[in-house]
């Protein structure tokens, strides 16, 4: 009897729901990895139809000659290889020479919009490091530009910047005497400050909120330290501020003009269908290629064009970037 019992014991044991269990089979390395991407898989699908697709169509479009008389079946368009790029970056021609300077125009905005964003948004976001009443009100004022709609913030500049009844006439002119008579700021060579102007209203925000956000990385013991030894504070600037904020500046700054040079909606809501020569940035540029003249298969080449150069672009500066990490001590 007292030999049978330890086998009834453990057949008990094994029948029962809580009897001992080997040990758990763990998912394998295929199914581990595999879940990040099944994750991403919608988010892919999206991008593919939102942008990739587009892309692809563009790029063959740009190799027809696809004008208004085969826009309602662009399929059935003659193919013509690469004249359309022949054409769009020959500069002797009306066309290519037109592009170019659309190019330069764009190219001159951008560093100066780019550089301007930056400065005033490292100046602003500096100077709203000390506490002082009222910051935080300051702070989201600062933001509004940012936050407004971009037809909604864009079309108010144009109502000021009238020749009439304008605000900025008014204060120049009527005001403070600054010019001999009521400036036309919507053509003419005017045009190009008054966009630049309203670039930098519109994007300095951001600028100012990711330089905000990278300061409070810094340690203020660095700056007690620094004022200690006698630092004022455009050397705790020089010396600690830019050296710290050097990786977030170099995001900041690629953001910015892959963001400006494609600008399409300031200048379009600023001066219409279109643009002054002095304010005719590529992105208008093409438009008008594409949508005025009806000539898709040139406007698309420049778009191509306009893409392998923002590519080129950005390769050569991450390249330069990441090199400078590299050798940084």
């Amino acid at each position: 009897m007292t030999a049978t019992a330890p086998t009834a014991e453990a057949a008990v044991r094994k029948s029962s729901p809580g009897a001992a269990r080997g040990p758990r089979r763990r998912p394998g390395r295929i199914r581990r990895a595999g879940l990040p991407y099944l994750l991403l898989l919608p988010a892919l699908l999206l991008e593919l139809l939102v942008h990739l697709v587009p892309m692809v169509i563009g790029a063959v479009m740009s190799l027809k000659e696809l004008t208004q008389f085969y826009i309602r079946d662009w399929g059935t368009a003659p193919w013509v290889g690469l004249d359309n790029y022949a054409v769009s970056v020959d500069f002797d021609a009306p066309v290519g020479k037109a592009l170019l300077h659309s190019f330069l125009v764009t190219i001159a905005f951008t560093l100066l919009s780019v550089g301007l964003c930056w400065l005033v948004g490292t100046a602003a976001a500096v100077f709203m490091q000390d506490t002082f009443r009222g910051r935080g009100l300051l702070r989201a004022l600062f933001l509004v530009p940012y936050a407004l709609p971009v037809y909604a913030a864009v079309i108010t500049w144009v109502f000021m910047f009238q020749h009439d009844n304008g605000l900025v006439n008014h204060v120049l002119h009527d005001q403070l005497g600054l010019t001999d008579k009521p400036s036309f700021w919507l053509i003419g060579d005017n045009s190009f400050l008054a966009l630049l102007t309203v670039s930098v209203w519109k994007g300095w925000p951001f600028a100012f909120l990711i330089v905000m956000a990278g300061l409070q990385n810094i340690p203020r013991e660095l700056y007690e330290a620094a004022a200690l030894d006698g630092a004022g504070m455009l050397q705790q600037i020089r010396r600690i501020t830019l050296p710290s904020l050097r990786p977030v500046n170099q995001v900041l700054v690629l953001v910015l003009f892959l963001w400006t040079f494609n600008d399409f909606n300031t200048p379009y809501v600023l001066f219409g269908r279109s643009a002054p020569e002095a304010a005719d940035l590529i992105s208008v540029h093409i438009y008008q290629a594409s949508f005025v003249t009806w000539n898709f298969g040139t406007g698309s080449a420049m778009s191509v064009l306009l893409l392998l150069f923002l590519l080129v672009v950005t390769g050569v500066y991450l390249v330069l970037t990441s090199r400078g990490r590299r050798t940084a001590p």
